[in-house]
């Protein structure tokens, strides 16, 4: 794979990255790419760095087009290990003139690096500095998904190179969203959106409102993984807006591991229930599904359900995973309940409710237990508590 040209005198220099298949607790099952950007002008400019292994890919891209040392500028939009791991030796290699980063994206370079002679240069949201033919401006995006993280812009070119927001973790040969079905690419980019800007899904809608206030002429939107929007960024802006703003429907997931099949058997006559009242359910057996796609659900789930029967006093691990993880995605505006089998002692129940008390999910029922093997009597518990939660999401509809 080569350098790809995405606009007139700017070029997609990053890496692809086929093997990736898990990104600190998501699963990349699709692998990912660290996108770089070139851009020629008077001042050559370079957007971002690579991980450290794919350091050689991108100075090959890099001179296809330009001989590295003649880069006079480096914008590091941020500084996270996967756009910044190569960056002493390509600092080392191509001796910039200027360095551009946030105020925070100052602090932390010299954290990381211990580099005091980089010739930092800070930028605020509205600065600008003239490449030539190229005005290039930049916007401060605190926390989406670090505190250094910035957008650039060129005004020219109608181009946003957006960072980590609006991306995808795709391996592939094309380059761009058009060039692949729409509708996988959403996935995606919702799976990208629900297991790493979820919680700050505030200072989205905040930079979302700011963008549309400056009246940024946009019609290319580059973000460091995945495919570029080019042409119409419409779909990826509405649907941030969408995931942004908590929108849900009537749907339901019901989340559960089981020991002995006592709990799946629940699991199954609650689900049952709930769709037999037309609410859309999903079925997640963590034994068999990884947190990251269930965590994809929840974007535009009203209600979540939770079964696991007691181990020691406590929860299955797996299930002690999924709700630690989904803590620190910090969903808002569910409703919730759980429900489990036991041999003798039957924490389990107690401890999920705690769980999803404490991350301000509502509970619809103080919960269910059944103690060994589900019976008759027991299933037709199930099917109430399947009927209660189907009732509760329809009436917050």
């Amino acid at each position: 794979m080569g350098v790809t040209k995405i606009k007139d005198d700017i070029y997609w220099v990053g890496a692809v990255d086929w093997d990736i298949r898990d990104f600190h607790g998501y699963s990349t099952y699709k692998g990912t790419t660290y996108n770089a950007y070139l851009a020629m002008d008077e001042k050559i400019t370079l957007f971002d760095t690579v991980k450290s292994n794919f350091k050689d890919d991108l100075l090959y891209h890099i001179s296809e087009v330009v001989e590295p040392e003649k880069i006079d500028y480096l914008v590091v939009n941020h500084v996270e290990m996967d756009h910044t791991g190569c960056l002493p030796e390509i600092i080392e290699r191509i001796k910039p003139e200027k360095i551009f980063c946030s105020p925070m994206g100052e602090k932390a370079l010299k954290s990381h690096f211990h580099h005091e002679d980089w010739p930092l240069v800070v930028v605020k949201s509205g600065d600008s500095v003239s490449l030539g033919k190229k005005t290039l401006s930049f916007l401060e995006t605190r926390m989406l998904h670090w505190p250094d993280s910035m957008f650039s812009y060129i005004a020219e070119d109608k181009l946003l190179i957006s960072s980590d927001a609006f991306g995808q973790h795709i391996a592939s040969t094309e380059r761009f969203v058009d060039e692949i079905e729409l509708g996988e690419v959403l996935r995606h980019a919702a799976k990208y959106y629900a297991n790493i800007l979820h919680l700050f899904s505030q200072n989205i809608q905040k930079l979302l409102a700011t963008v549309a206030e400056l009246k940024l002429d946009i019609d290319m939107i580059a973000p460091d993984h995945g495919l570029i929007w080019r042409g119409n960024p419409a779909d990826i802006l509405t649907a941030y807006d969408r995931w942004s703003r908590r929108e849900t429907r009537d749907k339901v997931l019901v989340v559960y591991d089981s020991m002995w099949k006592s709990t799946a058997k629940m699991a199954l006559a609650i689900g049952g229930a709930i769709s037999r009242r037309g609410v859309d359910v999903k079925m997640y057996n963590l034994a068999v599904n990884h947190r990251s796609d269930i965590m994809t659900e929840v974007l535009d789930s009203r209600a979540l359900i939770f079964g696991s029967p007691t181990l020691n006093n406590g929860i299955l691990p797996r299930m002690a995973d999924f709700l630690c993880y989904l803590k620190g995605l910090r969903p808002k505006g569910k409703l919730g309940a759980a429900f489990g089998s036991f041999g003798w002692s039957g924490e389990a129940v107690k401890h999920m409710n705690s769980a999803l008390e404490e991350m301000g999910i509502e509970l619809i029922d103080p919960g269910l237990r059944v103690k060994n093997v589900p019976t008759v009597d027991d299933f037709d518990q199930c099917k109430a508590l399947g009927g209660k939660i189907a009732q509760a999401v329809l009436d917050g509809s």
